[in-house]
């Protein structure tokens, strides 16, 4: 195997790896064997005693849509009325309007007490990162968000999850014809390595 092709690959992709909002998605359909290719690469993250505590729920085609529009109804039955707001029900509710995939990403808590819950967030935040930089590698946009219901309490029941467990996000999927935005980094390198 030559390293340095495969090290320049994975630093490249890591590179270009970019939030792309799902309403500059295309509507076009990732195929099912990409879209599985990606889910693999996720269920490949660093994990202390093997707990995998990753666990996805996949909708793709019409359920994308769907699963957006219940998001929407929970935020609606779940906001008082005077916090509720119109645009941020829409915004929901269409979200997924041109995404070929939406997962939602949660931390399936293990039985073992010596795992602490940082290392179960930790290791899933690490698959969700796997499935962007898979997503990108193969020209594939991506959206990471926890906004809305996500990261409440009843969203969380209406995926039947546990009091222990968390949910860390709704990953938008599909391509686009739009330009990635250019990165950028808020912070010199040298405020955030320090070398002893």
């Amino acid at each position: 195997m030559n390293t340095t092709h495969t090290a320049a690959a994975v630093d490249e992709v890591i590179r270009e790896r970019r939030t792309v909002k799902p309403d500059k998605f295309n509507g076009e359909q990732i195929p099912e064997a990409a879209f599985t290719q990606i889910l693999a690469a996720a269920d490949w993250a660093p994990t202390h005693a093997y707990t995998e505590p990753w666990l996805f729920f996949v909708y793709a085609g019409d359920k994308a849509q769907e699963i957006c529009h219940q998001h929407a109804a929970l935020y609606k039955s779940a906001t008082a009325a005077e916090k509720f707001n119109q645009g941020s029900y829409d915004k929901f509710y269409t979200m997924g309007d041109k995404a070929s995939h939406v997962v939602i990403a949660a931390m399936k808590r293990g039985n073992n007490p010596n795992i602490p819950a940082i290392e179960e967030i930790a290791a899933t935040s690490a698959a969700i990162q796997n499935l962007l930089l898979a997503a990108t590698a193969r020209g594939i946009a991506s959206f990471w968000s926890t906004g809305g219901m996500t990261l409440r309490e009843p969203f969380k029941a209406e995926l039947g999850l546990g009091e222990e467990d968390q949910v860390l996000g709704l990953l938008y999927f599909g391509y686009t014809d739009a330009e990635p935005p250019v990165g950028k980094r808020m912070r010199p390198a040298q405020e955030k390595f320090i070398w002893k």
